[in-house]
């Protein structure tokens, strides 16, 4: 499938599933030699599904698994605002806590799920994120692990989602112009 139609808006194939792999894989070694105790993954939702769910996969050390799901776009744009949804459950202070983000845009999301981290007193977090975009990036948050760094397009895929449809696809698909 070269080309794929989500409401209103067509996407083109940008990233093959092949390539989300064996990034993912690179992503969980990495982190492999960084961690140094039970580090938890904190999964944000909906979007980070998939990477969350390939990278734990991938991940060969012990890990505690936790969830936030946090909202912040309305069509293809990032509103500014972020409502959280659902916050952590597992007790993360004093722990190594790893934040697995499927994108990072502006940053607004990952400021707002840092600042709600901080506050149950972890030993450290760090950011773990498959999809960067440099341009868009507005905050002084330090980006720890990056898969692929892309230039400032929307993209669906992979668990990313134009109003809730794309979740599925299996590849990264980026707005056609």
């Amino acid at each position: 499938m070269k080309e794929v139609v989500l409401h209103d808006k067509t996407f083109v194939k940008y990233i093959s599933s092949e390539q989300i792999k064996k990034e993912v894989k690179r992503l969980a070694e990495e982190v492999e030699k960084d961690v140094s105790d039970i580090p938890v993954f904190v999964i944000t939702l909906k979007g980070g599904f998939m990477f969350g769910s390939d990278f734990a996969k991938a991940f060969k050390k012990p890990a505690l698994f936790d969830f936030i799901r946090v909202k912040s776009y309305i069509n293809t744009e990032s509103t500014g605002d972020v409502e959280v949804i659902l916050n952590v459950t597992e007790n993360i202070k004093d722990k190594e806590v790893y934040i697995l983000e499927d994108i990072v845009d502006t940053g607004n999301t990952l400021e707002k799920i840092m600042a709600l981290l901080q506050s149950h007193q972890p030993k450290f977090i760090k950011i773990v994120t498959l999809f960067y975009k440099p341009e868009a990036y507005k905050k002084n948050i330090p980006v720890d692990f990056v898969g692929f760094e892309i230039p400032k397009k929307f993209i669906v895929g992979y668990g990313l989602d134009y109003n809730e449809l794309g979740r599925n696809l299996k590849e990264v698909y980026q707005l056609k112009i």
